[in-house]
């Protein structure tokens, strides 16, 4: 209900007690400021990226790689050749990400990049032969991770636990 005014002497009181009644109690106040980690998706899912970062870490370093290099070589094991612009907007990084990613990819000797057919200001990106050779290992070990790190969920459990992320990484590109 809006407060008008109409009697000035009882104005302020009525100000007074309508604000404090939907002021909300100490308790109140102090669970709203407690943050529970535990129940926290965002705090979650970093952790468990973390968790994962690290296994990957573990069973692809003899391979020559690191994490951070995997998601750029999944996408040129599906699809070999791609400018850089089209591996930024496949993995939704950022351009300089990609850049940095790519230059020690290069670096590594993993990739080479070439003049685009059509673009004379483009190139390609081009697995070498060392990426090739590595692919089957790669997938081995991300599988392993996997299946470790699902181990206590059902065939079931494990579709619903991918079909949830997949529709929380939808939703949080649309915003």
């Amino acid at each position: 209900m809006p407060l008008k005014p109409s009697n000035h002497k009882t104005w302020p009181a009525r100000i007074t007690h309508d604000v404090a009644g939907c002021l909300p109690s100490c308790a109140t106040l102090q669970s709203l400021m407690t943050f529970n980690h535990s129940k926290s998706a965002g705090y979650l899912v970093n952790h468990i990226a973390r968790l994962f970062f690290e296994a990957l870490r573990k069973e692809i370093d003899p391979l020559g790689i690191v994490p951070g290099q995997f998601p750029a070589l999944l996408a040129l094991w599906q699809q070999d050749g791609q400018t850089q612009r089209e591996l930024v907007e496949k993995l939704d990084v950022e351009q300089a990400t990609m850049a940095n990613t790519l230059n020690r990819m290069e670096r590594d000797g993993l990739i080479q990049r070439r003049d685009h057919p059509t673009d004379g200001r483009a190139k390609v990106i081009c697995l070498t032969e060392k990426a090739r050779a590595i692919r089957d290992d790669a997938y081995v070990a991300a599988s392993s991770v996997n299946d470790t790190a699902l181990a206590g969920f059902s065939p079931e459990e494990r579709e619903l636990f991918i079909t949830f992320m997949q529709r929380v990484i939808r939703t949080l590109q649309k915003t």
